[in-house]
């Protein structure tokens, strides 16, 4: 193992590090023997960095410190904070923060006198790699957005910005296969863990959520040429006080899709607004054609063992496409209860047959078909 610490190449805790980053990393790309990027512990400033690969032999960046970006947002002009691309068994891991300190961006973006707005983390191109024990704070935009890797794990990782923070995605993953995120907490002001298109076989397991917008399938059908979605697990997950527990979410009037092989089971929700959502007439904005249906085909759903406190009457929405109507749904012992004074809690359900195994509290889809979308779940984001 080859050791290439970034004080050797001139950083320090009263300078932009990014330079002695870049350099430390051009040369461990050059090893081929297995080599790791210390930042030790510490807190330094750090700028935009790009780290690409290919390399010869693989990498661990070792972040022990933590490591602030920019407050102004208007200091990073594109993409990403920090970029890692086109590397094999890459490693980050060093028990280290992130700190995107998002919350002068926040305040443009709410202003709109800023452009796009940077992630904190972007991976494209990974392959048999690992994040563990890393920590991503109060990101500008999205923590983390995933693109284009296979066999990529995440564990202990763990993601905070505060509930009314706009955009801040924990993970986004898109376009990747066989990815795990494992045992990693997320506290944001959006979706937990979000899922784009062409994403095939993604694991996450004993992931605890809240606040933030739950985890979302979508929303999918807004761009021509979208590849299906297959082969999503979510399993032994905990929600507190989310906008949303599990949901697929698709748009009116859409280009078709495909997402199938959906799995939700395990699952406890606490204080939450919407616990089971499909939502095949998303539309945050109000300004859709919801007379024309979404052509996002759903197929091959299992809802199963979900309990748990709701913090709205409808504990279960399942709003289909009447163009393209949900086929293979199983839902499945699901115990959620409501203590408002509306009464118990109930379902809403369209344009959809489910299969049913176990108890069912609320009772699922026993409303007429045509019954109308719940207004929580509609006014969701």
């Amino acid at each position: 193992m080859v050791t290439f610490d970034i004080t050797k190449y001139g950083a320090n805790a009263n300078a932009d590090i990014s330079e002695a980053v870049g350099k430390a990393f051009k040369e461990a790309c050059q090893s081929t023997s297995p080599s790791t990027i210390v930042i030790p512990k510490g807190t330094f400033q750090m700028n935009q960095v790009k780290l690409e690969g290919p390399c010869k032999g693989p990498i661990e960046l070792q972040i022990q410190a933590t490591l602030k970006a920019p407050s102004d947002p208007n200091q990073i002009k594109t993409g990403e904070w920090l970029t890692i691309n086109k590397l094999d068994f890459f490693t980050m891991s060093g028990g280290g923060v992130l700190d995107g300190q998002g919350k002068a961006a926040w305040e443009c973006k709410e202003s709109k006198k800023c452009t796009k707005l940077p992630n904190n983390l972007s991976f494209n191109s990974l392959t048999n790699s690992i994040i563990k024990d890393i920590t991503t704070l109060d990101s500008k935009s999205f923590h983390v957005n995933v693109n284009q890797c296979k066999n990529l794990t995440f564990i202990n990782f763990n993601v905070s910005a505060p509930a009314n923070s706009p955009n801040t995605d924990g993970i986004h993953v898109a376009r990747a296969s066989s990815v795990n995120i494992t045992e990693s907490a997320f506290s944001t002001g959006d979706d937990c863990i979000s899922i784009g298109d062409e994403t095939e076989q993604l694991y996450i397991t004993k992931v605890t959520c809240g606040p933030g917008h739950g985890i979302s399938v979508g929303s999918l059908g807004g761009n021509p040429g979208e590849k299906p979605v297959v082969g999503v697990f979510v399993k032994n997950c905990t929600f507190t006080s989310t906008d949303n527990g599990v949901r697929i979410k698709t748009w009116p009037a859409s280009h078709p899709g495909v997402v199938s092989d959906i799995h939700f089971e395990d699952i406890i929700v606490q204080n939450v607004s919407n616990p089971i959502v499909i939502d095949q007439v998303y539309c945050p904005s109000g300004k859709c054609n919801k007379d024309l249906p979404s052509q996002v085909k759903i197929s091959k759903v299992s809802i199963q063992n979900i309990k748990g406190t709701s913090r709205t009457q409808n504990a279960v929405t399942l709003l289909c496409s009447k163009g393209s109507p949900c086929e293979g749904v199983e839902v499945g012992d699901i115990d959620i209860s409501y203590s408002g004074k509306e009464g118990p809690a109930k379902s809403s359900c369209e344009n959809i047959k489910p299969n049913f195994k176990g108890k069912q509290i609320p009772a699922v889809c026993s409303a007429a078909a045509d019954a109308p979308a719940p207004a929580a779940a509609a006014a969701a984001s």
